[in-house]
């Protein structure tokens, strides 16, 4: 009867497997980059029920004001310049775990992380102005379907950047050992997601807004 015990892998290298009565079993970390897969497919119905739901609501004004009247294209423009920037910059940061180099690893996800809260600190600026000039979730269906959306996509970046500031950490201390990696991949698919998202959002919701 075949067995054989299980191998570390090392950094970068294959994923560690066992055989036992004659068949390779892989191990358990492989299973990691299919469960973010359906994670981010769940993630997707969320944002397509969000994105329908505006559809339907977002031209209930309720005699308030339209995206016409509230969106600054230039000041979104800049905005998603921004989140546009940190997808270029975090892709920098996986060229530079391809050939091993941790200290420009870490350059490239710091930048990615300033990038993401200047991102954020323009829409935390959008939405308090917007409350600012009395346009609430509360004053028609339409800005509760657009906080809805955007703000939900603003709690993700939120969580992608706490997760990338963590794993910046455990980069530091570990380096750029294979459950490193295989969680810098799993961020790098989570935050281009959120960059797809967002061109939806920009397009969808700000410019067919201000342009209807």
């Amino acid at each position: 009867m075949a067995y054989q015990t299980a191998h570390n892998a090392p950094a970068g290298g294959k994923p560690a497997f066992y055989v036992t009565d004659g068949h390779e079993h892989v191990h358990a970390g492989d299973s990691t980059p299919l469960g973010f897969w359906v994670y981010l497919m769940s993630d997707c119905l969320i944002f397509a029920v969000l994105f329908a739901t505006y559809g339907v609501l977002g031209r209930s004004y309720a005699a308030g004001p339209t995206g016409a009247d509230l969106f600054d294209l230039s000041l979104v423009a800049i905005n998603t310049a921004m989140l546009l920037f940190s997808s270029i910059t975090y892709g920098f940061a996986m060229l530079a775990m391809e050939k091993g180099k941790k200290s420009a690893v870490l350059l490239w996800l710091g930048i990615t992380g300033l990038f993401g809260l200047a991102f954020l600190g323009i829409e935390l600026y959008e939405f308090h102005h917007l409350i600012h000039v009395g346009a609430t979730p509360q004053r028609s269906a339409f800005l509760s379907a657009f906080f809805a959306l955007v703000g939900t996509h603003g709690l993700h970046v939120t969580a992608g950047i706490i997760w990338l500031v963590t794993l910046m950490f455990q980069v530091r201390q570990r380096g750029l050992i294979a459950e490193n990696r295989r969680r810098l991949m799993c961020l790098s698919m989570f935050w281009h997601f959120l960059d797809v998202v967002w061109i939806g959002v920009f397009s969808f919701v700000y410019l067919m807004g201000v342009l209807q």
